[in-house]
C-alpha cells in the first residue's frame, strides 16, 4: 500500500522566501504594464489602444492557469513550475522590450514581435503565480494564512516600487538599447532571486509514482468544477475583482473632471488610494496574527466586511461628486483604498485556505480556476469602467452624475460579492471524497 508524504509546514522564513518570488514577479510585470506602456504612447506616439490590447492579451492568457495548476498537481512539485514560469516571463519581457525598440524603425514587425512577447508574459505569470499560491496553500498553517497572504502581497508591491525607482534612475537618457538592457538586467536578477528563494524549500515529490495514474486535464477540471463551493468561490472572485478593477482607469479622470484637480493632484490622489490599500492589507495581517485560533472565521469576516466597506466608500464617492468641491475627496478615496486592501488580502487568504479544503491533490487546479476568474475580471474591468463612463456622459449632461452612476454600479457589485462571500466555506457541505486525492478520479486518463 502506497503512502503520501506530508510535507512540513513553512515557518516565517520559508514564507518570506516565497514572498521574494512574488517580489521578483512584480518587478518584471511592472516593467511590461507601466514602462513599456509609457514608451509606446509617449516616446513613439503610438495609439494608447496598442499597449491596452497587449496587456489585455496578457490577461486573456490567464485562462490557462487551471492547466498550469494541474501540471503541478500531477507532478507533485510546484517549484519547477515556478522557476519555469519566471524564466518564460523574463524571456517575454525582454522580447517585448526589444519589440518596442524595433517599433521605432519598423512598426509592423515590432508590433508582431510584441504580440509574441506578451503571449510569453501571460504564460509565465500564469505558470509561476498559480504554482506559487498553490505551494503556499499546501504548506502554510491555517493560523498563518492571513498574515502570510499580507506579507506576500506587500512584497509584490515592494517589487513594483523598487523596480520603478531603479528603472527610472537607469533609463534616462532614454534610448531603445538602454530599454532592452535594463529589462534584461531586471529579468535576470528576478530569475536569480527566484532560484535562490525556492532552493530546497519544497523537497522531493510528495506523491509516490505508484500511488495513482495521472488524470487527464479535462478529467481533473470536471472534478474540481463539480465542487459546488469551488465554483461559487470562482464566481465571488470574478464579481469582487470586477468591482475592484472597474474604477482603476476612471478615478483620476473623475478627480480632474468633477473636482478640477491638476494631473499632479490626481496622481497624488491615486497615491492616497494605494496607501490605503497598503494599510488595509496590514490590518488584516495583524488581525490574522492575533486571532490564530479563529483564522478562517476572521478571513471570512474581513472579506465580507471589506466588500461592504468598499460598497459604502463607492457610494460616498458617487454622492461626493454631486455634492461639490467641498466634499472630502481624499478621505473618501483613502477609505476606499483601506476597504479594497482589506477585502483583497482576506480573499487571497481564504483562497489559500479553500484550495486544500476540498481534498488533497487538486490545490493547483483550484488556484488556477480562481486565478483565471481574477485575471478575466481585471481584463474586463478597466475596459468596462471607461466604456460605462463614456456611455453615461453621452446621455447625461452633468459628468458628476455620469461618474456617480458608474461608482454606484460598482457598489452594487461589491454588495453582491459580500453576499457570495457570506456563504459557508468550501468543505462545509463538500461531497466526501475518498482518501488519496487524485486517486478519486478515474485513473484511466493520461495527460
Amino acid at each position: 500500500m502506497s503512502t503520501t508524504a506530508t510535507p512540513a509546514s513553512l515557518g516565517w522564513g520559508g514564507i518570506l522566501r516565497l514572498g521574494l518570488v512574488q517580489t521578483a514577479l512584480g518587478a518584471i510585470v511592472v516593467l511590461t504594464t507601466s514602462t513599456l506602456n509609457r514608451v509606446m504612447v509617449v516616446e513613439l506616439a503610438l495609439p494608447a489602444m496598442l499597449p491596452g490590447a497587449l496587456v489585455a492579451l496578457h490577461y486573456g492568457l490567464q485562462f490557462l492557469r487551471p492547466r498550469w495548476g494541474h501540471g503541478s498537481d500531477v507532478g507533485g512539485r510546484r517549484t519547477p513550475w515556478i522557476i519555469g514560469g519566471m524564466a518564460v516571463l523574463g524571456l517575454g519581457a525582454v522580447t517585448a522590450s526589444a519589440a518596442v525598440a524595433w517599433m521605432g524603425s519598423n512598426n509592423a514587425a515590432g508590433v508582431a514581435l510584441a504580440v509574441a512577447g506578451f503571449v510569453l508574459i501571460g504564460m509565465g505569470v500564469g505558470a509561476a503565480g498559480t504554482s506559487l499560491l498553490a505551494l503556499l496553500a499546501t504548506r502554510v498553517d491555517p493560523a498563518r494564512r492571513a498574515p502570510a497572504a499580507t506579507l506576500v502581497w506587500m512584497m509584490m508591491i515592494l517589487g513594483f516600487a523598487v523596480t520603478a525607482g531603479a528603472v527610472g534612475a537607469h533609463l534616462d537618457p532614454y534610448t531603445p538599447a538602454r530599454l532592452v538592457a535594463v529589462t534584461a538586467v531586471v529579468s535576470a536578477v528576478a530569475l536569480l532571486v527566484t532560484l535562490s528563494a525556492v532552493w530546497r524549500i519544497e523537497g522531493p515529490s510528495v506523491r509516490r509514482p505508484d500511488e495513482a495514474r495521472k488524470p487527464a486535464f479535462a478529467q481533473a477540471f470536471r472534478a474540481v468544477w463539480g465542487e459546488g463551493e469551488t465554483r461559487r468561490f470562482a464566481v465571488f472572485v470574478f464579481v469582487s475583482m470586477l468591482a475592484y478593477s472597474l474604477q482603476d482607469l476612471i478615478l483620476e479622470p473623475f478627480a480632474g473632471t468633477v473636482f478640477a484637480m491638476t494631473p499632479g493632484q490626481s496622481t497624488s490622489l491615486a497615491g492616497v488610494q494605494h496607501g490605503g490599500v497598503f494599510v488595509g492589507m496590514v490590518l488584516v495581517g495583524l488581525a490574522g496574527w492575533r486571532g490564530r485560533g479563529r483564522a478562517v472565521g476572521s478571513l471570512k469576516l474581513w472579506t465580507v466586511g471589506g466588500c461592504l466597506a468598499s460598497a459604502g466608500a463607492l457610494g460616498l464617492l458617487a454622492f461626493g461628486g454631486i455634492a461639490g468641491p467641498r466634499w472630502p475627496l481624499e478621505a473618501t478615496v483613502a477609505a476606499l483604498g483601506v476597504s479594497n486592501g482589506a477585502f483583497a488580502v482576506a480573499a487571497i487568504g481564504s483562497m489559500m485556505a479553500l484550495a486544500g479544503a476540498g481534498g488533497p491533490g487538486c490545490e493547483g487546479m483550484r488556484m488556477g480556476v480562481w486565478g483565471a476568474a481574477q485575471a478575466v475580471a481585471f481584463g474586463l474591468g478597466g475596459f468596462l469602467g471607461t466604456a460605462a463612463v463614456d456611455a453615461a456622459r453621452a446621455v447625461l449632461v452633468d459628468p458628476a452624475v455620469a461618474y456617480g452612476l458608474v461608482f454606484s454600479a460598482e457598489a452594487l457589485l461589491f454588495l453582491a460579492a459580500a453576499a457570495l462571500a457570506a456563504r459557508p466555506a468550501l468543505g462545509a457541505r463538500a461531497v466526501p471524497k475518498p482518501a488519496g486525492g487524485l486517486a478519486m478520479l478515474d485513473a484511466g486518463g493520461g495527460r
